[in-house]
C-alpha cells in the first residue's frame, strides 16, 4: 500500500517502450536532433504558440534555472509560504542565482492571496534598496496540498505581477493533473492568463526523468541556454528525454495518466470519508489526498505496510485536529 508520493510510482509502458525504440543507433547530440526538434514543436502545439524548451533532470533544476533566468541584482522571488521552492529545495534557487532570496506570501491551502502578494511587493521600495528588489512571482499548479488555482486566480496574480513589472512563473511539477482536473487548455492555464514561463513536469506523471523549462514569453529567458550549461543540466543524449516526451504526448497519454491519478485520489478520498477511523482534512482537487487520523491509527496502518507521511498543518486549514490526531 503505497500512498507516499507520485515520485514512488513506476513508468508507463509506452514511455519505456519508446526509450527502448530510440536506444539503438546514433542521433545528433545536445538537443539538436530530429526527435528533439519534433518534441519542441509538439510543446509549441500544446501551448498554442511558439515556445522555447529546455530539458532538465528535475523539477528543482527547472525551478532554480527559471528564477536564474529572471534574476536581478539583490533579487527576490515571491512565492507561497509553503511552496516547494521555498521549503523543500535546499536553497537551490539561491545557489543558481548567486544569492537571490524567496519572500513568502500567505494564502489558504497552498494558494497565494493576490492582495497579500501586492502588499509583499510594496515592502520592497526603491527607498529600501538594501532589502533587495523583487524579480519574479512564482505559483505552484497543482499546489503542494493538492489544491488548484482557477483561471481567475492565476489572472489575478498575473495582474499584480504585471502592475509591478514582474514576470510570473508557474511550478508545474503536477501541471498535467491541473489540466486534467480543470479541463482548460495548457495555453489558457498559462500564457493566456499571464504566465511567462513554466517548470513543466513529467517525472511525477509516468516518465522516467523528464522535466523542462518552457519559455512562453519570447521577451524573457534569453540567457537560459547558458545558465543551463553552467548548471550541468545540458544533456548530451537529449534524445532520451525527447523519447519520453514523444510518448508522453502521443494520443494525450499525459492527460490520461493524470486523469487516472486524479480519479484514484477521488476514490481514496471517498474511502477515507466512509472509514470510521479517519476523515478528510480537505477535499482533494488533483491527485493528492490528506487525511486526519489518530496517531494510533496511523501507526497501525504503517505497521501493516502502508506508506505515507505526516504533514504539517497548512495555512488556511479550517478543520479540527484533536490532541492525538495529525494530518497525513
Amino acid at each position: 500500500m503505497f500512498f507516499a508520493s507520485d515520485n514512488w510510482a513506476g513508468v508507463h509502458p509506452d514511455i519505456s517502450a519508446n526509450l527502448s525504440r530510440h536506444a539503438a543507433g546514433v542521433a545528433t547530440a545536445y538537443g539538436d536532433g530530429d526527435l528533439d526538434r519534433a518534441v519542441y514543436r509538439r510543446f509549441s502545439e500544446i501551448f498554442e504558440r511558439e515556445v522555447q524548451v529546455f530539458f532538465v533532470a528535475t523539477g528543482t533544476a527547472a525551478n532554480a534555472l527559471s528564477m536564474a533566468a529572471l534574476n536581478r541584482i539583490g533579487g527576490i522571488a515571491l512565492c507561497h509560504s509553503e511552496a516547494h521552492m521555498n521549503v523543500d529545495e535546499f536553497g537551490a534557487m539561491g545557489f543558481h542565482t548567486g544569492g537571490a532570496r524567496m519572500a513568502p506570501v500567505p494564502g489558504p491551502l497552498g494558494r497565494m492571496n493576490p492582495e497579500a502578494l501586492d502588499r509583499a511587493i510594496k515592502r520592497y521600495s526603491q527607498d529600501l534598496a538594501p532589502a533587495g528588489q523583487p524579480m519574479a512571482v512564482t505559483v505552484t499548479q497543482a499546489t503542494e496540498v493538492g489544491t488548484l488555482y482557477s483561471i481567475d486566480d492565476v489572472k489575478a496574480i498575473a495582474e499584480v505581477s504585471r502592475r509591478h513589472k514582474l514576470s510570473l512563473h508557474m511550478d508545474g511539477a503536477r501541471f498535467a493533473n491541473a489540466i486534467a482536473a480543470t479541463g482548460v487548455s495548457p495555453a489558457e492555464m498559462t500564457w493566456k492568463s499571464g504566465v511567462d514561463l513554466i517548470s513543466f513536469g513529467g517525472t511525477k506523471n509516468g516518465c522516467w526523468m523528464a522535466d523542462a523549462v518552457v519559455i512562453l514569453n519570447p521577451e524573457i529567458g534569453k540567457d537560459l541556454r547558458l545558465l543551463r550549461q553552467r548548471s550541468g543540466q545540458t544533456f548530451s543524449k537529449a534524445r532520451f528525454i525527447s523519447a519520453q516526451f514523444e510518448a508522453y504526448f502521443t494520443d494525450d497519454l499525459w492527460l490520461k495518466m493524470a486523469g487516472h491519478a486524479n480519479q484514484m485520489a477521488a476514490l481514496l478520498a471517498e474511502t477515507i470519508e466512509d472509514a470510521p477511523a479517519g476523515k478528510l482534512a480537505w477535499l482533494p482537487q488533483a491527485n493528492e489526498v490528506f487525511a486526519i487520523l489518530t496517531r494510533e491509527t496511523a501507526d497501525k496502518l504503517q505497521a501493516a505496510g502502508a506508506k505515507f507521511y505526516e504533514w504539517g498543518v497548512p495555512q488556511g486549514f479550517d478543520g479540527h485536529l484533536g490532541d492525538k490526531e495529525a494530518i497525513y
